[in-house]
């Protein structure tokens, strides 16, 4: 018989459901997933049926790709959320490693994440062509795209009615590929694709010294539109070239024409710039969640342990409320004050009370 706890907390998650007009991959119940003496192939199997409910069972049979939303008919894919879901199959992967009856669920979530790879490179090689206009002028139109749709990796906003520009979703791209690979898994199959993703790092490198439109999409805090150096990006961008220099992206089976090399000076120059910029995320960012990965997983791109201290601290002390995190100060996003029918806040906004 379930306690009272268990009802009222169906009952939370019922209307809490019921009011939700379309969620992004909704969060079980940590308790449901930690549980004490359990063997491990019942704890993993736990943690799959949660990844296949909440995870796969969302994921494009055609490109590979995640939506963005669940609950409804939205048709977008994000890159830097596909991402995420291909990392939670691929390291559930490889837990299943450990045991030996898998029951195939190995072999099914490596695969899933391997799907989901190769549909953000299909949908990024089908823009090579934006590769070479960024690298002669790295503006925000001339970037690759990160909203696709999810089954068939078309574009599926302008440049006008989206901001594409976002560093971090490539680096975070090429930093999965590269630990994919690493465990084992086959992702890039011929020259052209090497090519490319050689490309790829060639606008990477430059992350120092291109403003972008950060992990939140909008820039300056101030919503204006403009764009700005955020410190989540360059740090990202760091951590995937430190892991990509030299790396073959043919594995083990690789030869001298599949290794990618990186730029040491470009390199030099984003480390420096990424210490010059924290504990502050941009020039009106004060501090943002967007460098919690930045500092800690998946990026870990911060050397100086003191000025990691800082950067924590800083989040921790400024962002951290009652129900989570915040994604930075004054954030208006979804708010009461907000309105939903401009694009952009008049600049005397930002300067009210919320």
């Amino acid at each position: 018989m379930a306690s009272l706890a268990d009802v009222g907390w169906k009952l939370l998650e019922f209307k809490s459901r019921s009011k939700r007009s379309g969620s992004i991959y909704e969060p079980l119940k940590l308790s449901i997933l930690q549980r004490e003496d359990e063997p491990l192939w019942e704890k993993l199997d736990r943690y799959y049926n949660a990844v296949k409910i909440t995870i796969l069972n969302y994921q494009s049979p055609t490109t590979g790709l995640f939506p963005v939303k669940t609950c409804s008919t939205c048709k977008e894919a994000k890159i830097r959320d596909s991402l995420y879901c291909a990392a939670a199959a691929w390291a559930l992967s490889m837990a299943y490693r450990r045991i030996d009856d898998d029951m195939g669920r190995t072999h099914e979530l490596e695969h899933s994440a391997i799907k989901c790879m190769r549909g953000i490179l299909y949908c990024y090689m089908r823009q090579a062509d934006k590769v070479e206009e960024f690298k002669q002028d790295p503006s925000p139109s001339k970037c690759l795209h990160s909203v696709f749709n999810v089954d068939t990796g078309d574009e599926v906003h302008s440049y006008n009615d989206y901001h594409h520009l976002q560093i971090d979703a490539v680096s975070l791209f090429l930093l999965y590929l590269v630990e994919m690979i690493c465990s084992g898994l086959q992702i890039i199959y011929n020259t052209d694709e090497v090519s490319f993703i050689q490309n790829l790092v060639f606008c990477v490198e430059r992350a120092y010294r291109v403003p972008d439109y950060g992990m939140w999409e909008r820039g300056s805090k101030y919503n204006n539109g403009s764009t700005e150096l955020h410190s989540s990006s360059v740090g990202l961008a760091k951590a995937a070239l430190e892991a990509i220099n030299g790396f073959n992206l043919f594995g083990n089976q690789g030869c001298s024409w599949s290794v990618i090399f990186v730029d040491l000076d470009a390199h030099n120059r984003n480390r420096q710039t990424l210490c010059s910029l924290l504990p502050r995320e941009s020039r009106s960012h004060n501090t943002d969640a967007a460098l919690l990965p930045t500092i800690s997983y998946p990026a870990f791109a911060v050397d100086d342990d003191a000025l990691y201290s800082q950067t924590l601290d800083k989040i921790v002390r400024k962002l951290k409320g009652k129900h989570g995190f915040k994604r930075f100060l004054r954030d208006g996003y979804r708010t009461a004050n907000e309105d939903k029918n401009r694009r952009y806040y008049k600049p005397a906004e930002m300067k009210e009370t919320f």
